[in-house]
């Protein structure tokens, strides 16, 4: 049964700030990952039209990197918002992998990589001080950007010391110049990141697929963070596609892999108490990370533009309380958490 009296939910606006910086962005934000042809190709008038469905649900921040698709997201999405008044969007890169000419490719990024892309160049880690300004100046020439909004320290997990003695204070040097607005580290992993918000000046944590419906993990970041005015971008709401449907299925995507047995039914269990309130567990997945005031925006990958404004919908929708009640209630934790 409906609760008559569904919560206040959030929506693509108004915009909010990024910790103590002057950086905003939108509830809802467009990752950019599948315009790199994530796990398989995409054309360039679906990608532009993604973009374009995203700013016309008032989607205004933007999150990509060198890493996906060996620049070619970069470059469609600086396409993709040339046209648009650079003040009015936020766009997030990230730094930790410089691209350079590969010298034997096989000819595909897939299975390297995950992309679906030639690999006439390879990725090189590199947390230096040199090999952040590099970086960003490689992106901003294929964004077509003349500044970088949030610039973050992307999966630093083997090389911790580097990126938080060399990456992360040459970000910071740049924001104190005002070359890039906010810095930040983007992780699957949460003790990594509880370690930069004790010893680095971040303004903003992206955590991947730890604050889930399904994946709770990074409760003890979230708390440190607010204690320490750091916001939270929560991405990959959808564990890599397995919330995105009303229907887990067991060839669904967990973590950029297979589902797990046991991950699959904690995830039927979701759905079922969703459908039980008449709600689609892809809008409970979605509204699930904006519940905590230091979660800024989720983030989600689109390819269409259809999934795009499907997304919008479920926040604008919003989730009954009755539903919150049940899924946060301790018997159904301990099924709806990954392990």
């Amino acid at each position: 049964m409906t609760s008559p009296n569904p919560s206040p939910s959030p929506s693509p606006g108004p915009r909010r700030t990024l910790g103590r910086s002057q950086v905003a962005v939108s509830p809802l934000g467009f990752g950019a990952a599948p315009l790199g042809n994530l796990y398989a190709p995409l054309d360039e008038e679906t990608a532009r039209a993604a973009v374009d469905a995203a700013w016309d649900a008032g989607v205004r921040y933007f999150d990509t990197a060198p890493h996906y698709g060996l620049g070619l997201s970069e470059r469609r999405l600086g396409a993709a918002l040339r046209a648009r008044p650079q003040g009015e969007f936020t766009v997030s890169t990230k730094v930790g992998r410089l691209l350079e000419p590969h010298p034997s490719p096989s000819g595909s990024d897939l299975a390297a990589g995950g992309f679906a892309v030639p690999d006439t160049l390879r990725r090189r880690p590199d947390y230096s001080r040199d090999g952040v300004l590099r970086s960003l100046e490689a992106s901003l020439e294929r964004l077509g950007l003349d500044r970088i909004d949030v610039a973050l320290v992307h999966d630093p997990d083997e090389h911790m010391d580097t990126a938080l003695t060399e990456a992360l204070p040459a970000l910071a040097e740049l924001r104190a110049q005002g070359v890039v607005g906010a810095i930040g580290i983007g992780m699957n992993t949460v003790d990594p990141l509880r370690r930069f918000v004790a010893e680095g000046d971040p303004d903003v944590v992206m955590v991947a697929g730890r604050w889930t419906l399904l994946d709770r993990a990074a409760a003890p970041l979230l708390a440190e963070c607010a204690a320490r005015r750091v916001s939270v971008i929560a991405a990959a709401p959808f564990n890599s596609g397995l919330l995105s449907t009303d229907h887990p299925e067991a060839g669904g995507r967990y973590d950029y892999g297979t589902v797990p047995a046991t991950v699959l039914d904690r995830a039927r269990a979701l759905a079922a108490r969703c459908s039980a309130h008449g709600v689609p567990l892809p809008r409970a997945a979605l509204c699930f990370p904006l519940r905590e005031p230091v979660v800024s925006s989720v983030l989600a990958g689109f390819r269409t533009p259809a999934e795009v404004t499907s997304a919008a919908a479920h926040l604008a929708h919003g989730v009954p309380d009755g539903l919150w009640a049940e899924l946060d209630a301790p018997e159904q934790m301990k099924t709806a958490f990954a392990p």
